[in-house]
């Protein structure tokens, strides 16, 4: 009885080896076609045809993995400024930027909030931001804290806008509660009506909660008002 044929190894096609970058580029495959949330170690491991133990040379967890994602997609934005445009101007406009780009990545959005960007994208945004600050007299810790505020501002509010987007609760909803507060009990939220607390488009609210909070890092400058 004859020896079925070995087939030789080197007839199959050679799989690209592998690297931090190129386990970045399957991830956000994965994502654009599965969505953020079915991103596993295991699950990337089938999109590059190896093992998942062969990952963790790379990238030692989930939340690393988010962590160069995020800075991956940070990529995107625009992170200079000439100096030409108002410190303020820039400084609401990377903000509403960065807050768009991680809406549109919903399950990042969440990671974001506890995870912190891993690569130069996210210094560049640091950066960006002291600079600004700096530019406004803020200086030292204040300014430091500064932008840690207004990141967490932005990135809880792209989470809220990304769940939201596809939430089973419409702003409609909220007006009914806050239309159903009893006068007795609720007499200030009566008085004030749902359109209050409803009225304005994301962007709009989020610009204003940005102004107020530069005001508070402005006023909690030396010779602040």
């Amino acid at each position: 009885m004859s020896r079925p044929e070995p087939v030789s190894r080197r007839a199959r096609p050679a799989k690209p080896p592998l690297s931090r970058g190129a386990i970045l580029d399957a991830a956000v495959a994965v994502v654009q076609k599965e969505g953020a949330a079915k991103l596993t170690m295991r699950r990337l491991a089938s999109e590059l045809d190896t093992g998942p133990a062969s990952l963790y040379v790379y990238v030692k967890n989930t939340t690393e993995l988010n962590a160069l994602l995020i800075d991956r997609h940070l990529g995107e934005l625009d992170l200079t400024w000439g100096e030409s445009e108002p410190w303020r101007d820039r400084l609401e406009r990377v903000l509403d930027d960065y807050a768009r780009l991680l809406a549109s990545q919903p399950g990042l959005a969440a990671a974001a909030l506890v995870t912190w960007p891993d690569g130069a994208h996210y210094l560049d945004l640091l950066e960006l931001l002291m600079r600004l600050l700096r530019s406004a007299g803020v200086t030292g810790e204040r300014a430091a804290r500064g932008v840690d505020l207004l990141l967490q501002y932005a990135t809880a509010s792209a989470a809220e806008w990304a769940a939201r987007a596809g939430g089973e609760q419409e702003l409609s909803d909220l007006a009914e509660i806050l239309d159903a507060a009893d006068p007795h009990r609720h007499p200030e939220l009566h008085a004030a009506g749902a359109a209050l607390f409803t009225a304005g488009s994301p962007e709009e609210r989020t610009r204003w909660a940005t102004r107020a909070i530069v005001d508070g890092i402005l006023a909690s400058a030396p010779g602040g008002a």
